[in-house]
């Protein structure tokens, strides 16, 4: 757990503040560009899909929220979130507040992500495209 806690924190390093990511040839739709930021880059679903008892992702509920898998850790200051929300079919977003959530970090009530989720900081074009996909899961979701 501790080295899933430290990459979820090194992740805004990792990801230069506005900088397209380059998907693999081939995944050329906003849709596939953006299934592979989340399933690839980001790793969305360590935090925002559940695990059966044994650890292993519920595939049947891929990206439909799940209990947050890491405690905070002592130097925590601040609202640690204890559960991931359902990010699959983003319900409750418009594609500019999922846009605006990805590229400043912002949520579609005006206020910060809490950690363990990073603030992450996207370029236009990949929050679009993540947006794209997570809305393609719609009701639904399975990889």
């Amino acid at each position: 757990m501790r080295s899933l806690l430290a990459g979820l924190s090194a992740l805004p390093l990792l990801w230069p503040l506005g900088q397209a990511v380059t998907p693999p040839a081939g995944q050329t739709t906003p849709v596939e560009h953006g299934r592979y930021i989340v399933e690839r880059v980001s790793m969305c679903f360590e935090c925002h899909t559940p695990r059966d008892e044994s650890g292993e992702l519920l595939r049947s509920r891929w990206l439909l929220g799940a209990p947050i898998p890491v405690s905070p850790p002592g130097f925590q200051k601040g609202d640690w979130a204890i559960e991931a929300p359902r990010i699959a079919g983003m319900p409750g977003y418009t594609e500019e507040e999922g846009v605006r959530l990805l590229t400043r970090g912002i949520d579609r009530n005006g206020e910060s992500l809490r950690p363990p989720m990073p603030p992450f900081r996207l370029s236009e074009t990949d929050a679009r495209a993540v947006v794209a996909y997570l809305k393609s899961l719609g009701a639904s979701s399975g990889p």
